[in-house]
């Protein structure tokens, strides 16, 4: 393949665009929404795991200070813990401005995460965050395929095609570098932001080595995304009979892969799987417990089955008589088999939302925004699978807390009644100190590839196909 031709033709395009004088203003343009876009991105993300790092330090304190007091006590007054946002979330937001960051614990009862940015703010949030994954993802393809539309059409409309291929210029090598020339072009607007990104990880403080594998990885995926739209906007302007139609059929692509057909997948995602409400969720694990009993009933017979199982197995004819507190025991049973009714309910609903998110991933095979946009989120740890792995590490904390002041009051509280006069059961407060605090840990990146394969895949079908198709149309295609 001779070189030389496609440099020049790239080099050609490249000072045609910088003569058109669309080129400047809409890259201006760009830099500022960039400028916003990273000012707002990283002022959150400090803002925002300040107060949450603040906020947790506050509960720890408080948990630590809490006076001497029954174990049990202790298991319902509760924990409270946050999410800590990844400093790549500055880049991508994902859904965190729609899933919620602090999550009270307590004995016997998992709550919902709260404190969602979304319930906070104004109803312009559903038309969309500025960031600089937005721009990316959005903005730039409009912008390309404006500054790209007529790089074919217009040497047919003026003639010049017919010179070029009698310069022994072929398809091929015209092809390849009118699509140089428009990457070297997007290489322009995405300069700035790889710059920016370089500079805020950098500064960003936990897990310096991932950070920096992330960071490799998204632009990785930005940049075979901009190829992708190179080699879309060429090919449409090689089909394309005049500069006008070449416009309308790339705008129609844009609105078809940015607008409807993620609206159309999602929509149909709730269609097809729908999604049990909160109340019905709460109801069937409501129903679940009630037909396993309940812990704080002594006259429940699951339990009155496990106290004689007791008794008989220590050969003894009262609970008094245990080497352990009797109901610290069945507070542990209780919590455990509340907790697998909840985990069995949990794993169902996850599995409804995960078909409704395999479409969504699937149509990616349609749609190279789409294959991004999961990749860049998950990168990011903004994504839905970033989520549930908070909900799991919050389960496993409160679950871990709530039987580790059960086993207190097994080993530390007497299974003798009190009295009127006598003092109420309590342990000392050293053993609230030794209770480990809360640390979210972020997925690692080889668990974010693996979430990711579909992604991956369709990035990589999407070049390969158009790769394919330049070559056949290097082929097919006619000069006139």
């Amino acid at each position: 393949m001779r070189q030389s031709p496609i440099l020049l033709i790239a080099r050609q395009f490249w000072r045609h665009t910088l003569k058109s004088g669309a080129l400047l203003p809409l890259l201006g343009l760009f830099c500022l929404l960039l400028v916003y876009a990273t000012f707002t991105g990283w002022k959150t993300y400090q803002v925002q795991n300040k107060l949450r790092k603040h906020y947790q330090a506050e509960v720890r304190h408080e948990w630590e200070e809490s006076p001497d007091k029954h174990p049990h006590r202790m298991a319902h007054y509760g924990y409270l813990v946050f999410r800590l946002k990844h400093p790549l979330s500055a880049f991508d937001y994902g859904l965190e401005s729609y899933t919620g960051n602090a999550v009270f614990l307590e004995a016997h009862r998992q709550n919902t995460v709260n404190f969602s940015e979304a319930s906070f703010s104004t109803g312009l949030l559903r038309f969309g965050d500025i960031s600089m994954a937005m721009l990316l993802q959005l903005v730039l393809p409009l912008m390309l395929f404006f500054l790209g539309f007529n790089s074919i059409t217009s040497e047919r409309e003026q003639g010049t095609l017919k010179i070029l291929f009698s310069q022994g210029v072929g398809w091929k090598e015209l092809l390849l570098g009118k699509t140089l020339g428009l990457l070297s072009i997007a290489g322009l607007f995405f300069l700035p932001v790889v710059l920016t990104l370089l500079f805020l990880t950098a500064f960003a403080a936990a897990e310096q080595s991932q950070n920096w594998l992330r960071l490799g990885s998204i632009l990785g995926a930005y940049g075979l995304f901009l190829a992708t739209l190179a080699l879309v906007a060429v090919l449409v302007s090689a089909y394309s009979s005049s500069s006008k139609t070449a416009l309308v059929r790339l705008i129609g692509l844009w609105l078809l892969w940015a607008i409807v057909l993620p609206r159309s997948t999602q929509a149909l995602g709730n269609y097809w799987h729908p999604s049990p409400t909160k109340v019905e969720f709460e109801a069937r694990v409501e129903q679940d417990l009630i037909k396993e009993g309940d812990s704080h009933n002594p006259d429940d017979p699951h339990y009155k089955a496990i106290k004689d199982s007791l008794l008989a197995a220590y050969k003894i004819d009262s609970v008094q008589q245990l080497p352990f507190n009797y109901s610290g025991f069945i507070m542990s049973e209780g919590e455990r088999i509340s907790a697998e009714i909840y985990n069995r309910q949990w794993h169902q609903l996850l599995a409804v939302y995960t078909q409704q998110n395999r479409l969504a991933e699937t149509s990616a095979l349609l749609n190279p925004f789409m294959a991004l946009k999961n990749l860049s989120m998950g990168l990011a740890g903004t994504d839905f699978y970033a989520y549930v792995d908070f909900q799991q590490q919050v389960e496993t904390f409160r679950y871990q807390l709530a039987q580790r002041m059960n086993r207190l009051q097994m080993r530390y509280i007497s299974n003798q009644k009190l009295g009127p006069q006598d003092k109420p059961y309590q342990i000392s407060r050293k053993h609230w100190r030794e209770m480990p605090d809360w640390q979210y840990q972020y997925l690692n990146l080889g668990q974010v590839f693996q979430q990711q394969v579909l992604s991956i895949l369709a990035q990589l079908f999407w070049l390969f196909a158009l790769w394919v198709l330049l070559l056949y149309s290097s082929k097919k295609l006619r000069v006139i």
